[in-house]
């Protein structure tokens, strides 16, 4: 029989996870894959394009283009961050690695607006653990605490949130922002001043980010749970209705913003009635917000009557994580990109993630156990394995792979690297001891080896293996085998180009120093790029007559990345 109440948690249960363990493990997973690399190819380089060009002058802060290209993303203000810390760092500094600097403070924001908005909801009275007979229960506050711990490894825990939440694009920068405003409207019946202002700038950011119809469904879905929740007499119902209004208000305001802006953009790609594209986000909801579904699908299991007891009173703890939730579900199964868009439902995953935990069984926690524990060591141990062989060539067949996958990778040894993933994998194997060891009162137990696994894996990745990442999904390799067919191109000199995407110029101009000019533009260039891939063999619409062919580049990684490099001849006249 189900309690009314599922959680039943003693004051031993909710123990304090070191602040500044927490801290540290938080720092260990956000720096690495901002620093030491160089920009990826699609939306990252993309994005730091428009960046660049902002920060230089070449194109119009409020409709920043390349070449008259727009952004895919209608947004405004990612650029504008990435743009002012290029211009505000110091010469010495690498462009790329200043343009990460705010998506570092944002990444930080994401993890801290998880941990707070999961707090607040966990504080509230529907939220409360089962009281006891005799006492001993666990306190409020501590209990939110501990949740909330909870739901931030569950966070970190997210197979899907590695990568794009360590790019300079606008879908971490919604990120970010959809986690202000997720604490604001969490926070707002308990505090005032600090969630409106949360409010606003994760409902202004959204807007500004490129997503205002997601800022106004979170604003008018977010107003309502404020709304629908009760009070005890008459003064709490005009204080509910009056903080419904106050966010309402300011929903109203962010559609206003964007349509004085103009970032009113519809992308709406409806899956087909095949079903093939249903498949492939069923495909990416099960890896990409892994751990956390299986444990919200039991949050509302577990906790169902409290979120139907009374429709027009549905907890707010489960409610206002679930409408994160189901719009950017919607979202995602509407847009042509969900792989992008389904990275804003994490956090209110892992805060409905994080109430499962007092409800889990130990044989379900054991086997959560037991399944990270095996699936991460034997990544660890995959990746340890390559960077062996791709050192000494033993074992040969994962040394012979990678020399296939990518021809001409030399691989390089650096301490430091070595030393930060030797210390990271004592650190996993510490953390597997302690595991199972007696630690099993904390309910945020379940959530440690996740967490840390995927942080570990990720570590490993940004140091072990960086170089051949890098080398397979930056465009420095292209760039190198382009200015070596142009051997006599000299930094600065310009080049035509015809077909070259957003991040093919970018990367040109930026490892490349080249002076990247549209066909037709008044200067004498010697040298033509052709994308091959855009225009086909043939390149019907320019007159080739005055140009030789010098040669064919492609990506070593990848053969649909392919540049045709073009020589004005001697005897032509510009």
């Amino acid at each position: 029989m189900n309690r009314p109440n599922p959680a039943i948690v003693a004051q031993a249960a909710v123990r304090r996870l070191p602040r500044a363990v927490l801290a540290l493990f938080c720092l260990t997973y956000v720096l690495p894959g901002f620093i030491g690399r160089a920009p990826w190819r699609s939306d990252d380089i993309t994005a730091f394009g428009y960046m660049v060009a902002l920060a230089g002058g070449a194109t119009s802060w409020m409709s920043p283009q390349i070449m008259g290209i727009p952004p895919e993303v209608h947004a405004l203000l990612p650029y504008w961050l990435g743009a002012w810390a290029i211009q505000v760092t110091p010469s010495w500094v690498d462009a790329d690695l200043a343009a990460r600097v705010p998506f570092v403070g944002l990444l930080i924001v994401t993890l801290i607006g998880t941990w707070y908005g999961t707090y607040q909801l966990a504080r509230s009275p529907q939220a409360q653990p089962l009281p006891f007979a005799f006492g001993g229960e666990a306190m409020p506050t501590d209990y939110a605490r501990a949740l909330a711990d909870g739901a931030l490894l569950a966070l970190i825990a997210c197979l899907g949130l590695a990568q794009p939440a360590h790019e300079t694009t606008p879908i971490q920068a919604q990120l970010g922002f959809s986690a202000l405003a997720f604490y604001g409207f969490a926070a707002f019946p308990n505090r005032r001043s600090l969630p409106l202002f949360a409010t606003a700038v994760g409902l202004g950011g959204l807007v500004l980010s490129g997503a205002p119809t997601i800022a106004v469904l979170l604003g008018l879905g977010g107003s309502l749970t404020l709304l629908l929740e009760s009070g005890e007499g008459l003064a709490e119902t005009r204080s509910a209705r009056l903080q419904a209004a106050t966010m309402a208000a300011l929903t109203v305001l962010a559609a206003l913003l964007a349509s004085t802006l103009q970032l009113w953009h519809w992308h709406i790609a409806l899956p087909s009635t095949v079903g093939q594209r249903w498949l492939g986000i069923g495909n990416l909801l099960i890896w990409f917000t892994w751990p956390a579904w299986p444990l919200a699908i039991w949050t509302l299991w577990r906790w169902r009557r409290h979120l139907v007891r009374q429709l027009s009173n549905p907890s707010r703890h489960l409610a206002l994580p679930l409408l994160f939730v189901l719009v950017t579900l919607g979202s995602t199964v509407a847009t042509a990109s969900p792989e992008r868009t389904l990275l804003l439902a994490l956090p209110g995953l892992a805060a409905m993630a994080a109430f499962a935990l007092p409800t889990l069984k130990r044989t379900v926690a054991a086997l959560i156990d037991w399944f990270t524990l095996l699936f991460f060591s034997g990544c660890a141990f995959i990746i340890w394995l390559v960077w062996i062989a791709m050192q000494t060539g033993v074992p040969w067949q994962p040394a012979a792979n990678v020399e296939r996958l990518a021809p001409g990778f030399v691989p390089s040894f650096s301490y430091a690297p070595f030393l930060i993933a030797l210390a990271a994998s004592g650190a996993w194997l510490w953390l597997v001891k302690w595991r199972s060891g007696r630690h099993r009162a904390a309910i945020w137990k379940s959530m440690v080896l996740p967490a840390g696994g995927a942080a570990l894996c990720w570590l490993l990745l940004m140091t072990l293996w960086l170089p051949l990442l890098d080398y397979a999904r930056s465009y420095v390799p292209l760039v190198n085998r382009t200015l070596f067919a142009m051997h006599t191109a000299q930094a600065g000199e310009c080049a035509y180009n015809f077909g070259l995407t957003v991040g093919q110029i970018t990367a040109l101009e930026f490892h490349g120093a080249l002076v990247i000019k549209p066909v037709g533009d008044m200067a004498s260039c010697r040298w033509l790029i052709v994308n091959r891939d855009v225009v086909g063999p043939f390149i019907p619409p320019l007159d080739l007559s005055s140009w030789r062919l010098s040669s064919l580049q492609s990506h070593p990684t990848d053969s649909n990345d392919n540049l045709l490099i073009y020589q004005r001849q001697a005897q032509a006249t510009p």
